[in-house]
């Protein structure tokens, strides 16, 4: 069943406080503690601006560690934008209540995070709109997984026993849309920033401030 209703869309984006030592521990080597922390803090502002100009619905910023945290308390939300905890369990767990949640809610879903700069507002309005014809949509990465999941119908088996982190998190999230018999439509390739050499990917003018 494609989206005919045109169900309102929330937009909800997964993000780990951007700390020393805690966020994109995988560019220490590159950037050192804090650098990485700095550019993960910048990553997280550039993604909910970009969520906020594509002015598709609901934007909520689900974290972790939990909102009551130092650091969110303090955090700027941009106007629009409201905050939600992760909760436990290991991060398949942690998209599927979030799914369900804006499922419960009669609501479709982007569910993104926070490590891909090329997702911008008319890239997230791309999704969008494709979602409105399918029941799934998804932005593979370079390193196997991907950058944004939208549904127009959660199921648990999507998040279920996939190898997280790893090479193979798209693929098996496409068969498991099959398993579905959800029509779904793969967008274009784009680059998370995990690992020192995907730092060339950012844009241009980021690189003159790390």
């Amino acid at each position: 069943m494609s989206n005919s209703t045109h169900r309102p869309l929330r937009l909800i984006v997964f993000a780990k406080a951007p700390l020393a030592g805690f966020a994109k521990t995988r560019l220490i080597p590159a950037l050192g503690e804090e650098g990485a922390a700095a550019l993960a803090a910048k990553m997280l502002r550039h993604t909910l601006q970009q969520c906020v100009q594509a002015q598709l619905g609901s934007v909520e910023l689900c974290v972790a560690p939990e909102v009551e945290h130092d650091y969110w308390q303090s955090f700027p939300l941009p106007r629009g934008v409201y905050l939600s905890s992760q909760g436990g369990g290991d991060l398949g767990q942690r998209l599927w209540r979030a799914a369900a949640r804006a499922d419960g809610a009669g609501e479709s879903v982007l569910l993104l995070g926070t490590d891909c700069p090329q997702l911008t507002a008319a890239r997230l309005r791309a999704a969008a709109s494709a979602l409105r014809d399918n029941d799934a949509v998804v932005y593979p990465t370079r390193d196997g997984g991907y950058a944004l999941l939208g549904l127009d119908r959660a199921e648990a088996v999507l998040f279920e026993n996939i190898r997280w982190s790893t090479e193979v998190v798209a693929q098996q999230t496409r068969e498991r849309l099959d398993q579905c018999g959800m029509r779904f439509e793969w967008l274009e390739m784009l680059v998370d920033i995990d690992e020192p050499q995907d730092l060339d990917f950012l844009p241009r003018r980021w690189g003159e401030s790390l």
